[in-house]
C-alpha cells in the first residue's frame, strides 16, 4: 500500500529539517516506523542520555496519534516500565493538525518537566513527590546506566 503523501512529507521535513536533539529514521523496510533518539535536555536529570524509542503511525494517522514508546529504561513518573509514554497529545488532546515532529518536541520537553500530578508510573510519582531530590537522583543514575552514549 503506498504511503498518504502527508506522512512523505512530514518524513522529508524530519530529514531535512531535524529538529535539535532529536533524530527520526524511517525504516527501509517499513517507512511507517522509526527508529528515534533523543538526547536527554540539558539541565535535567536526563542531561548526558540518548535516549532510543520506537514510533510507527498507523494506517488511520493522522486520524489517530502514532504509537511511540521508550526502548531505554527511563526513570521518570511519565514513562512506565514498559516505555508507555503519558502525554496528552498522544491521547486526548491528540490533533491531526499535529505532526511527527511536535510529538518528538513534546516528549523532550516532558523529559525536562516531569509532571507527577499525571503519573504512569504511580511509584515512581510518588516518589517525586515525597523526595523529589532522591527520584532526581535516581534519575541520573539510570540515565548513566540505561542511557549511555
Amino acid at each position: 500500500m503506498a504511503l498518504p503523501k502527508r506522512i512523505i512529507k512530514e518524513t522529508e521535513r524530519l530529514m531535512a529539517e531535524p529538529v535539535p536533539g532529536i533524530s527520526a529514521v524511517p525504516h527501509e523496510d517499513n517507512l511507517r516506523y522509526f527508529d528515534v533518539t533523543i538526547h536527554g535536555p540539558s539541565q535535567s536529570p536526563y542531561e548526558g542520555g540518548i535516549f532510543k524509542l520506537e514510533l510507527f503511525l498507523p494506517d488511520d494517522y493522522p486520524m489517530t496519534p502514532p504509537k511511540i514508546r521508550f526502548l531505554t529504561k527511563i526513570y521518570h513518573p511519565n514513562i512506565d516500565r514498559l516505555g508507555r509514554i503519558c502525554l496528552d497529545v498522544l491521547k486526548s488532546n491528540w490533533s491531526p493538525a499535529l505532526q511527527i515532529r511536535t510529538i518528538l518536541l513534546s516528549i523532550q520537553a516532558l523529559l525536562g518537566a516531569p509532571n507527577p500530578d499525571d503519573p504512569l508510573a504511580n511509584d515512581v510519582a510518588q516518589r517525586w513527590k515525597e523526595d523529589q531530590n532522591a527520584a532526581i537522583e535516581t534519575a541520573r543514575e539510570w540515565t548513566r546506566t540505561y542511557a549511555k552514549a
